[in-house]
């Protein structure tokens, strides 16, 4: 079905409803933001004289609803220009504009007789054919459409977006009783193809998946605590990270969400799931009931299970005691099962080992994951009638690495089975039947495709909508033709192979360097286009720092700087290979992840990349390219007899300041990537097929090895612009002694050198005065201190 959408009006801009016309705003859709005027002018508004029926007074609910979110952080848009996409109105003066739209998103209060009523007005403007969908979490469809024509009947259902709608990519899609399929289906697609969503499909049932597993898991846990224990941070210690969930694990994250939204969707699930197994699990602890009445409810009251205080200027983080309700000074959390996962880099295969555990939190993942387990079987076919989804959902959702089925898969079925018998749980009839026909497991892997167990056909079937995606878990057993300890390379079809990084954080040591390398030896020989791309949480967090700072405290300088040529080389390969050369870059890229992509033919970049050189933090500048490149971007971006040096100044500051770009968009207007050849896609996990389709049409037009390019540098016209700079930031206390001196070696590679007039240099003239800034620097005891500090603590030091 072709229902292109052009523009979209969204009804109600809480946080919610600016987060959702901001995320549509980042597509490039336009949209109509509309919510109720004010029944009563502000204080501003009457010193001003101004009336009821002024215009900026009957908008100002929705503008400043819409200005408070562009100013949140982190951001709800990519690109601040992007806002003008959004205009504001509302809903007396503008309603009638919703006729011209293309879908309708109601995201007002969770009550039933205002939604009903907005949506009584909805209908005498809204065109046949439009989509109409609800944003609720879990009024149930036949009641909100009752009443209403059989054309919005047809064309409604809910989509539930998560909170923050441009980070958490769950996107459920619940069609109402009328509603046609193609219309479902639309909103399937939509979801997950332009919005870079996971579409999940749910029933009409309260909360639907990701809140009704997701807080079951909460409340699980709220009421396992005590049973256990066990404080808040250990709670928190054993349910992040380490099983592949955020770092704000569980108590953490309810401060964020609120524990009013939380005690909400309990309540809901409490009052409309009498049937439910686990029906007073969502009944709520006394702690619970008594940090309500306190008002303690996370962020928004600056307390909730953590509170921060203030003491001589130094930030304390207090933890809250649940025996006491009182709050003191955090613990750190350590447990010995912990210690034994230290080693084991991939989450799925720790989670054999914890519930082994002998102390405390073994015991606290075999209860857990029991009760989950015991949990997630009853709701097929309640919640959904595929089990992957509940999976998606919580990944998605909740941002877990791993669904609760997976984590079965891993423990292993007949092991989660005992665990669960061991907490007096049964075992549904359908997963016992699964065993008994000879499945193992809920999910294989086939073919480069994932199966899932299908209740009803009693066998594993395909998970559709797989064709688009290329998921590198599925095909790197079969498809691997080269690897080394820190990376692998396959064979996608078509000639073209894929380079995974696959070290610690992805970061890039010899063995990356070698694979990439040797990734464009067999491109240039016997394949024919080159991809360097992985699905990892991260892209890559640049250079192996540690083996740096062990070269240079030990002095092995040749060995130091033959490392660093041996990277400048590689990525100069990437830039002048025989064959084409695409990343995909995502998450965190920094320094030499950074300096990789500005040296690829083409960037295929996830929307959600946060992208810089980054070197400056540890006290010397990019070494990998990534200096000379700013240059050469700079000289390329200027325009015929311009000696003002804007763009280089700018282009200066951004690495002197280790600017990061908090999206793809974003690293356009910071000189990382070309509008007019790298591209952003929005859902990530379409990021590799995609390369593969641009490095296809990038050989079948012809693709030709480019040509060595000449750099533009001014020499001392540049130079002396940099030295004053840097001069007087120290002279203002805005930067250090050592930060001027590894800005004044980065002014003077960006500069060409102290060149009497300006000159074309080469490429490679640049690197080496690059490369011989960052030696001199690696030799410096303040830069020694801060990689060392970046190392211990995560975090940048000022010397």
């Amino acid at each position: 079905m072709k229902r292109p959408i052009k523009k979209v009006a969204v009804i109600g801009s809480g946080i919610m409803g600016s987060g959702i016309a901001c995320h549509f705003a980042n597509i490039g859709v336009e949209v109509l933001l509309l919510d109720i005027i004010p029944r009563e002018l502000n204080e501003i508004e009457k010193a001003k004289g101004l009336t009821l029926e002024d215009k900026v007074v009957r908008n100002r609910l929705v503008n400043n609803s819409l200005t408070t979110a562009l100013k949140s952080k982190p951001s709800p848009i990519y690109n601040q220009k992007f806002a003008d996409r959004i205009s504001t109105g509302n809903l007396e003066d503008d309603l009638h504009k919703i006729k011209d739209v293309d879908w309708i998103i109601e995201v007002v209060i969770e009550r039933l007789d205002i939604k009903k009523s907005v949506f009584e007005k909805i209908e005498k403007y809204r065109k046949p054919g439009t989509l109409i969908t609800s944003n609720t979490s879990g009024i149930p469809i036949k009641y909100m459409n009752e009443g209403r024509s059989e054309d919005f009947q047809q064309h409604f259902a809910v989509t539930h977006f998560f909170n923050p709608p441009r980070y958490l990519k769950l996107f459920e899609v619940v069609p109402g009783p009328n509603c046609k399929q193609e219309v479902t289906d639309f909103l399937m697609m939509y979801g997950e193809k332009f919005l870079g969503k996971t579409s999940v499909l749910a029933k009409d049932t309260p909360a639907f998946i990701g809140n009704r597993v997701g807080i079951f898991g909460i409340m699980s846990l709220f009421h396992q605590v005590k049973e256990l224990g066990l404080t808040v941070e250990e709670v928190d210690k054993l349910t992040g990270p380490v099983i592949g969930r955020p770092k704000s694990a569980t108590f953490r994250t309810v401060d964020v969400v609120g524990l009013d939204t939380l005690v909400h969707v309990a309540n809901g699930i409490y009052e409309n799931c009498p049937n439910d197994e686990a029906h007073e699990l969502f009944k709520l602890p006394t702690f619970i009931n008594k940090m309500m009445e306190n008002k303690w409810l996370g962020s928004k009251t600056k307390q909730g299970f953590y509170k921060m205080e203030i003491e001589n200027g130094k930030k304390n983080i207090l933890s809250l005691d649940l025996d006491t309700l009182e709050y003191r000074p955090n613990k750190r959390a350590k447990f010995a099962t912990l210690e034994l996962t230290k080693t084991i880099d991939n989450v799925i295969d720790r989670f054999k080992v914890l519930v082994k555990g002998k102390d405390k939190a073994g015991e606290f993942y075999r209860k857990n994951f029991a009760a989950m387990f015991g949990y997630v079987q009853n709701r097929i076919p309640e919640i959904s009638d595929e089990l992957y989804r509940l999976d998606d959902a919580m990944k998605a959702g909740f941002g877990w690495e791993h669904g609760p089925f997976q984590i079965w898969d891993a423990v292993g079925v007949e092991a989660g089975i005992e665990l669960m018998k061991a907490e007096g749980i049964p075992v549904a009839t359908w997963v016992t039947e699964m065993i008994a026909s000879g499945n193992k497991s809920f999910y294989t892997v086939k073919d480069g495709a994932k199966y899932f167990y299908s209740i009803p056909s009693k066998k594993q079937e395909k998970i559709p909508g797989q064709d688009s995606f290329i998921i590198l878990d599925n095909i790197r057993e079969a498809k691997t033709i080269w690897s080394n300890a820190g990376a692998s390379i396959q064979h996608l079809g078509n000639g073209i192979l894929n380079i995974e990084f696959q070290s610690k954080m992805n970061t890039l040591g010899g063995e990356v360097l070698q694979a990439i390398n040797k990734g464009i030896d067999l491109a240039e020989t016997e394949y024919d286009a080159v991809i360097l791309g992985n699905q990892a949480a991260n892209f890559t967090v640049g250079a192996n720092l540690a083996m740096v700072f062990m070269m240079a405290v030990e002095q092995e300088y040749d060995e130091l700087n033959f490392s660093v040529k041996y990277f400048q080389d590689t990525v100069m390969r990437l830039r002048y290979s025989s064959c084409p050369t695409i990343i995909a870059p995502h998450g965190y890229t920094f320094g030499g992840g950074c300096e990789l992509s500005m040296h690829a033919d083409k960037v295929i970049a996830a929307a959600e990349t946060y992208i810089g050189l980054v070197e400056f933090g540890v006290g010397i500048i990019p070494g990998g390219a990534g200096s000379k490149e700013m240059a050469l971007r700079a000289s390329e971006g200027l325009l015929k007899d311009d000696v003002k040096l804007n763009k280089l100044r700018d282009y200066f500051i951004n690495v002197a300041m280790a600017k990061v770009a908090t999206s793809a968009h974003e690293a356009y207007d910071l000189g990382f990537f070309k509008e007019y050849k790298d591209i952003v896609v929005v859902n990530k996990d379409r990021q590799i097929a995609t390369a593969k389709r641009y490095a296809i049409q990038m050989l079948e037009d012809g693709y030709t090895q480019p040509v060595p390019k000449k750099v533009l540098v001014y020499g001392q016209q540049a130079l002396g612009m940099f030295l004053v700079g840097t001069d007087s930031l120290e002279k203002g206390h805005y930067a250090s002694e050592h930060d001027k001196k590894i800005a004044n070696k980065l002014g003077y590679v960006m500069a060409g050198g102290d060149l009497s007039e300006p000159t074309y240099v080469s490429e490679q003239y640049l690197l080496d005065l690059e490369r011989e800034a960052f030696m001199s620097l690696c030799t410096e005891r303040k830069t020694l201190e801060r990689i060392e500090h970046m190392l211990k603590t995560g975090k940048p030091l000022r010397n």
